[in-house]
């Protein structure tokens, strides 16, 4: 099993940058897969981001693609998303998952392992 804490989450203005951690414990996350989702208020949880396990592959939803960036420290067994140029659309509990296999993925449903969630609000 692994356990997923988020941390990092805040109020800022817009344009302003923060960055978002998730510390897992249990179990190394070198095998997993990673992947930070976000849930708005009134909408469903969206993909953000996934980091394969060597980091060599990352992917971003187009509406944060440019601004945002997901990196990955195995050593310290630590993921995390820095978030730059927020805009109010970003504000959002954001989500950590990991799942234990070799596919990337960006299905929700796909990932055996969530976090709590970070608050993101960003005012204008």
């Amino acid at each position: 099993q692994v356990q997923l804490v988020e941390s990092g989450g805040g109020w800022v203005q817009a344009g302003d940058s923060l960055r978002v951690s998730c510390n897992a414990s249990g179990r190394p996350v070198v095998g997993y897969v990673m992947a930070w989702f976000r849930r708005a208020p009134g909408k469903e949880r969206e993909f953000v981001s996934f980091i394969s396990q060597n980091s060599r592959t990352t992917t971003y939803a187009d509406s944060v693609k440019g601004r945002f960036t997901i990196s990955r420290d195995n050593a310290k067994n630590t993921v995390y998303l820095q978030m730059n140029s927020l805009k109010p659309e970003d504000t959002a509990v954001y989500y950590c998952a990991a799942k234990g296999d070799w596919f990337p993925s960006q299905v929700f449903d796909d990932y055996a392992y969530w976090g709590q969630g970070t608050q993101v609000i960003v005012s204008s």
